[in-house]
């Protein structure tokens, strides 16, 4: 395939072997490890497909500009290291006629433990993955990083990416206080905000979450996803808030 598959990752030990083993026909995969401290290492290298590549977190988009530097092909697909591409994704990327002027986008099934959540917003999401390197990259957000698409056109492909991003409640929790600090440094002196933008932002993304995409149809997953999503929304804002106070 003349596609290279790029994963950044950092102690992705507990899901990225299924990550690897769904793109063991790619010819090359580039894992960026930035710091793991479990057996991330030690699993990758059992793949003779794969570039162990090491290096520091500079955030989400210039991680993956220079993970996808070390890619062999032009076309790239990002992949994080608890996705996963399906048979169907796979049989796409295996006969597609790419073009250049285009951007790709890939169907999310969002998975809790191993239930997949169809509500909370979480429900095939559509989501920019594939471009050529040579006319596109990633923005320089530190968080919420995208493609940049300004004057592409956009193509979904037929497939999926399974998403494993949580195995307990406990991955919510790491998560939120990584998200929310990566945004407040990335917007400080940038963006206002205030205790009040906290509260507010918080509340609404609860109910919204909750209530208006339906996520008390996915049980007590869906309660803990609405309430992460709120937790995240204040905390971002309220550390925002913190940082610009101590920029004056």
């Amino acid at each position: 395939m003349d596609i290279s598959a790029v994963i950044i990752v950092k102690n992705g030990a507990l899901t990225i072997s299924r990550t690897l083993d769904a793109l063991k026909e790619f010819d090359d995969v580039v894992v960026y490890d930035n710091g793991s401290t479990d057996a991330t290492v030690e699993i990758v290298k059992k793949y003779s497909n794969v570039n162990l590549i090491q290096g520091e977190f500079i955030g989400f988009g210039p991680t993956k500009n220079r993970a996808a530097s070390f890619a062999k092909n032009d076309w790239i697909i990002i992949i994080d290291s608890d996705e996963v591409i399906d048979d169907e994704l796979l049989a796409t990327l295996k006969t597609k006629k790419f073009q250049k002027n285009k951007i790709y986008v890939l169907n999310f099934l969002a998975y809790y433990k191993e239930r997949q959540i169809k509500h909370c917003g979480w429900n095939n999401q559509k989501i920019k993955r594939v471009y050529n390197k040579t006319v596109t990259k990633f923005n320089d957000n530190y968080v919420h990083e995208n493609i940049i698409d300004t004057g592409f056109e956009q193509e979904i492909l037929d497939g999926n990416i399974k998403h494993y991003s949580y195995h307990s409640i406990s991955d919510f929790i790491i998560k939120v206080d990584r998200y929310s600090s990566l945004y407040a440094t990335n917007n400080a002196g940038k963006k206002s905000s205030s205790p009040a933008k906290a509260i507010f932002n918080g509340v609404f993304s609860f109910i919204k979450t909750y209530f208006f995409k339906r996520g008390f149809l996915d049980g007590y997953a869906g309660l803990v996803i609405a309430f992460s999503h709120m937790a995240t929304n204040f905390y971002k804002y309220i550390k925002l808030y913190e940082l610009n106070k101590e920029e004056k």
